[in-house]
């Protein structure tokens, strides 16, 4: 069975879209079972409407419900041993857990995960890694927000990560990986960048085929396996994408309803609208898994329905079944046998906040 904790009063609807995810998960992976943190006042009445999760859910009681708007600093004061939020990421270092997932403030998400589960040994600085449609199907891209800045060591470092997440999602040997550019030239771009690109190109790992600078627009081209970036430029990237996927699906609906004639072609073409709805539906690629730590930790969007939080859950259960922290591990042995360094320690002030 594949344990799985989840902070239920996190996001923007808590138990409410947090149970009914938690269903349909049961209903579709039969070798799941939940431990559900959060108050008993707001999540009891919900898991009172689903019966059937009765057999392969425990509720655990919790006072303190970290709020989408404390400061990172506040969550850890205020929450840290009592929070629904804590008890679900300490229920995986306790091993109770075979990881954690939450709707909650990502800022106090990180800053738990990385005071509780400790980063990997030789790991300065976590990634939160997404799942990104493509053209060819999907891509991992990382970092999309959980570090703003990156020097060539950290990118060297997300690029091990998110080569063994892709190894381990969409069970690619090895992984093609491109660092995100201004340009494909190895003229172009910042020093971190340029370093990095010389570095992973020297090192010749065997567990990813590092393909070179990738611009914007590769990504939803799928140029290659992994992109790689650090949190500022991967966020917007991502918020980018996913306002542009809401903006076309805007357009079709009112384009398809603007005339008789329109609607009449909707009508035929109906299946093709279909698929390319749900190609377009970020609900499907919902859920950053925390790369880095001791362990697995998913975020899912604060505003996600009950079916994009199950997509979260299930990205979770995908990281579990194959083994993402084995592989994370193998392979950063692996690099830093042929590139030692001395190990550099993570900002004080960072660690604590």
């Amino acid at each position: 069975m594949i344990r799985i904790s989840i902070d239920a009063m996190g996001g923007d609807h808590g138990p409410s879209v947090v149970i009914p995810a938690l269903a349909k998960v049961a209903k579709r992976r039969p070798d799941v079972n939940f431990l559900v943190y959060g108050r008993t006042d707001a999540v009891r009445a919900e898991l009172d409407k689903f019966p059937a999760l009765a057999p392969v859910t425990q509720f655990i009681h919790c006072d303190v419900a970290v709020r989408m708007d404390d400061k990172p600093s506040q969550a850890l004061r205020h929450g840290r041993w009592k929070s629904s939020m804590w008890r679900a990421i300490e229920a995986v270092k306790s091993g109770d857990s075979d990881a954690c997932v939450s709707a909650g403030n990502t800022g106090a998400l990180m800053a738990m995960s990385k005071f509780c589960l400790r980063t990997m040994a030789t790991i300065e600085r976590p990634a939160i890694a997404a799942i990104w449609p493509t053209l060819r199907g999907e891509s991992v891209v990382l970092d999309v927000g959980a570090t703003i800045g990156a020097d060539s060591h950290q990118l060297i470092d997300f690029g091990i990560l998110g080569a063994a997440m892709a190894r381990a999602v969409f069970g690619v040997e090895r992984p093609s990986v491109g660092l995100l550019n201004v340009g494909v030239e190895e003229i172009k771009g910042q020093e971190e960048v340029k370093e990095a690109g010389r570095l992973l190109r020297d090192a010749n790992l065997s567990s990813m085929q590092y393909h070179g600078f990738v611009e914007g627009d590769d990504i939803g081209k799928g140029t290659v396996d992994v992109v790689v970036t650090e949190g500022f430029s991967g966020n917007i990237a991502l918020k980018t994408a996913e306002g542009t996927a809401r903006q076309i699906a805007g357009y079709l609906r009112a384009a398809m309803s603007r005339t008789l004639m329109a609607r009449i072609g909707y009508f035929f073409a109906r299946g093709a609208f279909e698929r390319l709805r749900e190609k377009m539906d970020v609900r499907k690629a919902n859920g950053g898994v925390f790369l880095g730590l001791n362990g697995i930790v998913v975020k899912s969007h604060g505003g996600a329905d009950d079916e994009g939080f199950a997509s979260a859950i299930e990205l979770a259960y995908d990281m579990i079944r194959n083994r993402l922290l084995d592989r994370i591990e193998a392979d950063l042995d692996l690099f830093h046998a042929r590139h030692p360094q001395t190990p550099r320690a993570a900002a004080p002030e960072e660690t604590r906040q």
